[in-house]
């Protein structure tokens, strides 16, 4: 019995690394694009406008993934689903680099060939992976969930590393032979995931009464708001720091990218390691993080001097770290018999923001730099209409964390009304 006991849990421990592998790997399918929107405006001709149509298509292959599973979880088995995400993502990311290296003149097709592909994988992470680490034993399932998602910070922090060194060492003329080695990684994931074991996954609850499906529904609702607002305002930054670094603050590409993108993913995952770590009232950490991020992108966007503009930008990822795990962490703690079908619909309504809003600060720089007004303003700020632009899409930006603030306000309330009728009713969602 006990030799059994230790097998399942070696087993689960294998489980466990498979994930954190594939969150951490997923890393370049997010940042890397973005690292390039420079180049490829320059090498192919692509407008900012198209570029962030690509994170548009991205997070909205991502979110149609997230709403299939959110209706139709019971029709999929996760364990195979689960093995084939890896795979996906490798597939997607080399159609993205060896499509636009052999036919250079539709290059934007196969941009969004691959990013198609990826982006269902990525789908897949964001569905099942949280609630498989919520699944597996563990003395403290908030603390994993939080550690989960630092990885992906930490993984963004190593790829813009290795991508930044390797653009300035072979010049950014050879972006495709890195997108091909970034293709390799997620194959490591795929083999652990073969190896492993998938637990059963909760989907939910089945004949709640009416008044508590109700309240379950609005709650859900609130979350996936919040959700919403708190990956508009880590995803703005995050594809857009290292263009506003380098266009808008005549920072060095590698320097921006190093010190900056590589910062603002530093501070994302010191945020999630430090709440698993300390992390006690995680109203409050919502509370300060969308405030804090707010006055971020204030200051990012109507600094005349660099260096608040370039210290605002990196503490961003500070703010925002746990904006998306934690809005988790609170539905699990406050909604009683949260399933895969309840974590697909908070990735379907993180997707969306993380889709809605780069795509807006691209429209927004290239709208606001071809107006009179940014031609007669950067004359008397010696700034070019492109930096204004920049600017004022930082600017704009901050209205996502403001009403999440305001959407906090509502989900506390919500949840001090109906936590005496929940509190009567069995927890069945993460496991301890």
């Amino acid at each position: 019995m006990n030799a059994s006991t230790n097998s399942s849990s070696q087993n689960y421990k294998r489980t466990r690394l498979a994930c954190y592998t594939a969150y951490f790997t997923m890393s370049s399918v997010f940042c890397v694009p973005p690292l390039l929107f420079v180049t490829f405006h320059g090498l192919y001709g692509i407008s900012y406008t198209l570029l962030g149509t690509l994170v548009l298509i991205n997070f909205f292959t991502q979110l149609s993934t997230d709403l299939v599973f959110t209706f139709f979880s019971k029709h999929f088995n996760v364990a195979k689903a689960v093995r084939i995400m890896p795979v996906a993502t490798s597939v997607g990311l080399m159609i993205y680099a060896l499509g636009a290296a052999l036919f250079p003149d539709s290059a934007y097709l196969w941009f969004v060939a691959g990013t198609v592909i990826f982006s269902v994988s990525a789908g897949l992470s964001e569905v099942l992976l949280s609630p498989i680490i919520a699944a597996l034993p563990s003395d403290d399932a908030q603390k994993s969930m939080s550690f989960l998602h630092s990885l992906y910070a930490f993984g963004v922090v190593a790829t813009v590393s290795v991508s930044t060194l390797f653009l300035k060492l072979f010049g950014t003329d050879r972006w495709m032979y890195l997108i091909a080695f970034l293709a390799l990684l997620p194959l490591t994931a795929a083999v652990l995931f073969m190896i492993s074991p998938v637990p059963p996954l909760n989907e939910g609850a089945d004949g709640e009464k009416a008044e508590r499906r109700k309240g379950k529904a609005v709650g859900l609702a609130l979350c996936a708001a919040c959700i919403f607002f708190g990956s508009c305002a880590e995803n703005g930054m995050s594809n857009w720091i290292s263009s506003f670094m380098e266009n808008a603050l005549n920072i060095d590409k590698t320097v921006g990218d190093i010190l900056g993108a590589a910062m603002f993913a530093v501070l994302l995952g010191a945020g999630r390691i430090a709440y698993s770590k300390f992390g006690k009232s995680i109203n409050r950490v919502l509370f300060v993080g969308m405030l804090g991020s707010a006055c971020c992108y204030l200051t990012a966007g109507l600094s005349r001097s660099p260096v608040p503009a370039f210290i605002a930008c990196i503490f961003t990822g500070l703010f925002t770290a746990m904006l998306w795990p934690g809005t988790l962490i609170f539905m699990e703690k406050n909604i009683t018999g949260a399933g895969v079908a309840a974590y697909a619909m908070m990735a379907a309504a993180g997707d969306l923001g993380a889709s809605i809003s780069p795509q807006l600060m691209g429209i927004v720089i290239d709208s606001f730099s071809a107006t009179g007004f940014a031609a007669k303003l950067s004359a008397s700020l010696d700034l070019t209409a492109e930096q204004l632009g920049l600017k004022a899409a930082m600017i704009t930006n901050a209205v996502f964390p403001t009403a999440g603030v305001i959407v906090l306000i509502f989900i506390i309330n919500h949840f001090k009304k109906t936590a005496p009728r929940q509190n009567k009713e069995p927890h069945s969602g993460m496991r301890h």
